[in-house]
């Protein structure tokens, strides 16, 4: 079941692919499909007219085709488990590791060290090439995911994040330091400030004109994502650790608001530009890591959840992992 989210209301087609949560991984062809093939109903009546229009907070049922059978190889890859019980897995992904295999990778990922550790009891192991898979994060960002054991565990989590009631903390050093008394920051859309030093970005997001491979902000046509921002320590105007928590998670959601506020994340080649940190400001050390540094410096630091069988919260936190440290340290010494 979708419920059709705030400021989504639409024609079928629209509000249905601005809705369905990421993690369902279904496009908006295979919605028109499912259409199409009278697989969408609302009130126990099948819609077959993508146009119809639907509100928010309608509830919309999407009938899915069994899944097929699974081909990827379990393979024996070092897991760091933080917590592991029959219904569920919680790991801290290394930089580097891909979730999930795609036509590009198609072993060496999570999903292929989670087969082989857990054997047949990953939730959807009849599924799709992401079983257990609720959420995910970026190959070269590190930190904390939840991946369900069982079926219960897995509608149950999924529910969690479709609902947005998931703890979800990453820890990222970002160009230049946000500041909501900054009048150049207060006059981009989609940026509003609430209580505590907290800025608030709310967008829609979707695929770039032009790169595929690349999100964007628009404001027609895109998926709601909204993400909220703490600032940590700064250093020197040059950089700042910041805090981000998502009520959203779309794909690169915090790279992309980051760089839409302008504080991209260091090392971020897709979205950061072209900025560069002063080593007259900074020490050498931390303007010449900041500037080399090999992959966008985000940490999946905190995730917290209600158990979906026991319903106790559990909350994990993964430390910055050696190569973010090493940059935070010299980031905070003096300048020569």
């Amino acid at each position: 079941m979708v419920t059709i989210a705030e400021g989504c209301a639409d024609r079928l087609d629209k509000a249905l692919a601005r809705s369905v949560p990421e993690e369902a991984s279904l496009s908006r062809t295979r919605l028109m499909k499912m259409i199409a093939e009278g697989a969408v109903w609302r009130g126990g009546v099948a819609l077959t007219d993508p146009k119809i229009k639907v509100e928010e907070g309608e509830v919309i049922t999407l009938m899915l085709d069994p899944p097929a059978s699974v081909d990827t190889l379990a393979e024996e890859i070092p897991l760091v488990v933080v917590y592991e019980d029959d219904h569920l897995i919680v790991v801290d992904k290394p930089v580097g590791m891909v979730v999930h295999p795609a036509p590009g990778t198609p072993s060496g990922t999570l999903v292929n060290a989670l087969l082989a550790h857990c054997g047949d009891t990953l939730s959807g192991i009849g599924g799709e090439r992401r079983p257990g898979i609720v959420h995910r994060i970026d190959k070269d960002t590190s930190g904390l995911l939840v991946v369900a054991k069982s079926d219960k565990a897995h509608h149950g989590l999924a529910a969690q994040f479709e609902r947005h009631t998931v703890n979800r903390r990453y820890l990222a050093l970002v160009h230049a330091v946000p500041n909501a008394a900054d009048p150049r920051l207060r006059g981009i859309k989609g940026v509003s400030f609430e209580t505590g030093g907290i800025i608030k970005i709310a967008t829609l997001l979707a695929r770039h004109k032009t790169d595929r491979q690349r999100q964007a902000v628009v404001w027609h046509d895109g998926r709601h994502a909204v993400t909220r921002v703490r600032v940590l320590e700064s250093f020197a105007d040059q950089a700042a650790l910041v805090e981000c928590w998502l009520e959203t998670g779309r794909t690169h959601q915090i790279r992309v608001h980051m760089a839409h506020a302008g504080h991209g994340l260091l090392g971020d080649q897709t979205y950061g530009g072209k900025r560069k940190l002063s080593p007259k400001a900074l020490s050498a050390q931390g303007a010449d890591l900041g500037n080399s540094f090999p992959r966008q410096a985000l940490h999946a630091a905190t995730l917290g959840f209600s158990h979906p069988v026991t319903e106790d919260w559990l909350e994990f936190t993964s430390p910055l992992p050696e190569d973010m440290d090493t940059l935070l340290h010299a980031l905070r010494q003096p300048p020569e």
